[in-house]
């Protein structure tokens, strides 16, 4: 069973529900599973059997030493891929017929692009705020076409400064892979949106919805039997009418909005089906914003909650179970 499973076997005559601490040959397991998603190399389990690894210096340098390793790229590709959902782009397929420009390359472009930046903040050692602010991107021409970046050929990624005129792509929420993947295949989604917002950014997921949910109201149609398609702001507002689901979208529909004037494949626009988007809404706790760099802005108000959940996913990725109450001193 041990080579298929990690086995941490519990010390002889321990009472029920009592904390231990880990040997070193388990935490040298932990941590290359952590950082590599495989078994720990000849340095750790030397260091491991010389218990030398539970020192907090020795620790330290080994962790720097494996981010250091091509080999903690793994950390990117599942640790992004679970807490960003990056993986959900593989199943995501927008409607052909009003997403002509979706094709494979640009699903794939989306993922690499996320998570060269994810990697980015870690080798680099960023500050964790800065997921939400870096005025940085990596792109290829496939890309750089989506985002209306200029002089980019070839489909290496190269990375690329993200001017003024390109700031509403700046952090997370400008990313691609994440509205799309936070987008109903054939329309954007106020409410996917601000839920993807508030499980991962904020780190409060909002309730689950109530039962028989009604859906979104049909165009009405004018005497000569025309029916004009409402906006999804339009739309949202009537659905919002209903007591039964006013008070959850109240919370979660101002974040969509907010980036409402991205399609459901990421791609800026100012209109939707011929009328004017408008961005601006007021959060949950009163302030008025209007579009992604408020929005940036805003989330960066609640700073300490988003480097909290930063910390409970990793924790979570790191020990494959969830967080609990007693994990609360080791969050902080």
């Amino acid at each position: 069973p041990k080579f298929i499973y990690r086995v941490e076997a519990e010390p002889a005559g321990l009472a029920a529900g009592e904390a231990y601490e880990l040997g070193d040959r388990e935490l040298a397991a932990r941590l290359s599973f952590f950082l590599w998603s495989s078994i720990p190399d000849e340095e750790l389990l030397a260091l491991a059997e010389q218990g030398r690894l539970r020192d907090p210096a020795v620790l330290e340098q080994q962790v720097r030493r494996m981010v250091a390793d091509p080999r903690s790229e793994a950390l990117t590709k599942n640790f992004a891929g679970q807490w960003l959902a990056l993986r959900n782009l593989e199943g995501h397929a927008p409607v052909v017929d009003q997403f002509p420009d979706w094709d494979d390359n640009l699903r794939q472009a989306f993922r690499q692009e996320a998570e060269l930046f994810f990697d980015s903040m870690i080798r680099e050692d960023h500050r964790v705020p800065e997921l939400l602010t870096a005025d940085y991107t990596f792109v290829n021409d496939r890309l750089a076409k989506h985002y209306g970046i200029p002089g980019v050929q070839g489909s290496r990624f190269r990375r690329v400064t993200l001017t003024d005129d390109l700031d509403v792509r700046r952090g997370l929420v400008g990313k691609g892979s994440i509205l799309t993947v936070s987008s109903q295949p054939g329309r954007t989604s106020p409410v996917m949106r601000g839920q993807w917002i508030m499980a991962n950014i904020i780190g409060i997921p909002p309730p689950n919805p109530p039962e028989n949910v009604p859906d979104l109201p049909p165009p009405v149609e004018d005497a000569a039997g025309n029916a004009r398609q409402p906006t999804m702001r339009e739309q949202m507002e009537e659905h919002r009418k209903n007591p039964a689901c006013s008070g959850c979208h109240n919370l979660m529909d101002p974040f969509g909005f907010a980036l409402e004037q991205f399609d459901a494949t990421g791609h800026w626009r100012t209109e939707d089906g011929g009328n004017p988007i408008l961005p601006d809404s007021v959060m949950y706790d009163g302030v008025k914003v209007a579009g992604p760099a408020d929005l940036r802005e805003w989330l960066l108000t609640y700073n300490d909650q988003f480097m909290r959940n930063v910390a409970e996913n990793l924790l979570t990725y790191a020990l494959g179970r969830g967080v609990e109450y007693f994990d609360a001193p080791a969050v902080r």
